[in-house]
């Protein structure tokens, strides 16, 4: 089986070319302080089984309580993902027996989800856009977690995730690609975090994706989109619990490719529940796929349908934040950037802030919008990486990079000059105009010191300016000169225009 990436939305086969269909279930932990029906706390971590009620312990007698703020949020991401908001919703048992589910039963929302479709704008890698259509979100507890590694002979159970609360998120089939994938799951978390229903924090697990994977012919596809008949799409099977975007891309490449080759050899695919292992970068069988009457799903009696008003539901959408597609569209007609500029920007709510507060007018007139930008995603996001730190934690206020920014703009310091400046003040040296007045770093305009070291290099490389005739772009090599001689400080307009003129070019 190759390893090759897919990055076409065809894998070609043995007897000809298939086509990947996807769809994903996305599980979002709620952003909130409680657990879901209870009062338990929710957080990152706490010792074992130090935030378990007594409704989480399955508990004889004990009643689950809903609570209001996971319905919120739900309500609040449903908006943001342009879906229909059931004002009539219900909660379900799932009936299953697992050591860190001690109900023996798992609350969710299976006939009446409080989210019913909407649907999704994602940028792919190649600047151009596609639909992925979401077929619903629904609430749900989580169960528990099992320990392995402890002890050679037994297993611990921790119950501290045991009912917190998570948002299934259901795509449709609608995601052709690897790549579509991962461009879809990441487009979803920033939606999350824009809305603040979810941290969107991979490595801890409050984000993970459920991954469905089918192939199937051209012609078949064809079939499907004219009749919306599924059995057309070929059997899928379901990848669990995948959480990270590096992992979806390998583990979609290998099971694609994994029943395109039994499909050529003339088997079957089995629907079933696979696990990717990452280490041997492949998926694995976990379980053959339950059907949904397997969980013996029925009406929670415990929990009354949920009923929300329509006033409410309006509030909610009144108060929802600029999120991302609007902020893009914004960015581009307010500051005139490019579409690939303004997606950088907006991936990260904390970095478009930065970089508007960076960009906006002071009174001097509104900053060169893509210069400010180019320091705000490379420069700068790159420093952030390397020292682990978010936009919101940056140690270089937006009000500096607006003035170094202005610095550049005013011919003070070159762009060169500005990186020099840049480590001056992240390492706390005080403002730009502060670093460059103490360091001596203002740029050389004066013209008549720059043609005494144009005329120098000149005079002590006669061969070499004789040839710039034949081969202008040796120009570059007199340019680097001059900057040396002068410290970098000249000003590099300045040094063109005055070798061209002295070497007749």
């Amino acid at each position: 089986m190759t390893d090759t990436p897919t990055t076409s939305k065809l894998i070609r086969g043995r007897t000809g070319p298939w086509k990947i269909v996807m769809g994903l279930e996305i599980h979002a932990q709620v952003a909130s302080k409680a657990k879901l029906f209870s009062g338990a706390a929710v957080g990152f971590g706490a010792g074992p089984n130090e935030q378990v009620s007594l409704v989480d312990a399955g508990f004889p007698g004990m009643l689950p309580t809903l609570n209001g703020h996971c319905v919120e949020q739900a309500v609040r991401t449903g908006l943001g993902l342009n879906a229909q908001i059931n004002r009539r919703s219900q909660f379900d048992r799932k009936n299953y027996f697992y050591p860190d589910l001690p109900t023996g039963y798992q609350i969710s929302q299976l006939y009446f989800p409080i989210v019913g479709e909407g649907v999704v704008e994602v940028e792919a890698e190649d600047g151009s856009f596609f639909n992925v259509g979401i077929e619903r979100l629904h609430l749900e507890q989580d169960a528990g977690k099992l320990i392995h590694d402890l002890s050679p002979t037994d297993s611990y159970v921790d119950l501290n995730r045991a009912g917190t609360a998570l948002m299934e998120i259901v795509s449709r089939p609608d995601i052709r690609s690897p790549e579509e994938a991962v461009a879809y799951v990441k487009k979803i978390r920033t939606i999350l975090i824009y809305l603040g229903t979810c941290d969107g924090d991979m490595e801890k697990g409050n984000l993970r994706a459920d991954v469905n994977v089918s192939v199937c012919r051209e012609g078949q596809y064809a079939k499907y989109k004219a009749t919306g008949d599924f059995s057309h799409l070929g059997t899928r099977c379901e990848i669990k619990n995948v959480n990270s975007f590096r992992f979806i891309s390998q583990a979609i490449n290998y099971e694609a490719r994994r029943q395109i080759e039994i499909l050529e050899e003339g088997g079957k695919i089995t629907q079933e529940t696979r696990l990717y292992d990452a280490t041997a970068g492949e998926t694995r069988s976990m379980r053959s796929k339950e059907e949904a009457m397997d969980y013996r799903y029925f009406p929670d009696p415990d929990l009354l349908p949920l009923e929300l008003e329509q006033a409410w539901i309006d509030g909610i959408k009144a108060s929802l934040p600029e999120l991302p597609d609007e902020k893009r569209r914004r960015l581009m007609a307010d500051y005139g950037l490019s579409q690939y500029d303004a997606v950088v920007l907006i991936s990260e709510r904390a970095k478009a802030d930065y970089f508007e507060a960076a960009a906006q007018d002071t009174g001097s007139g509104r900053r060169d919008a893509k210069l400010v930008s180019n320091w705000v995603t490379n420069e700068l996001s790159a420093r952030l990486a390397a020292d682990n730190l978010d936009f919101s934690e940056s140690p270089v206020p937006a009000a500096h990079v607006a003035e170094l920014v202005a610095l550049i703009e005013e011919g003070v310091i070159s762009s060169k000059i500005a990186k020099e400046v840049f480590d001056h003040v992240w390492a706390g040296e005080g403002s730009p105009r502060q670093v460059v007045e103490a360091r001596g770093l203002v740029q050389v305009n004066d013209t008549g010191a720059i043609e005494k070291a144009v005329d120098d290099i000149i005079a002590a490389n006669p061969d070499k300016a004789a040839a710039v005739a034949e081969k202008p772009q040796a120009l570059g090599w007199f340019v680097g000169q001059v900057m040396k001689a002068t410290g970098g400080k000249a000003n590099p307009a300045a040094v063109n225009d005055i070798l061209k003129a002295r070497l007749g070019l």
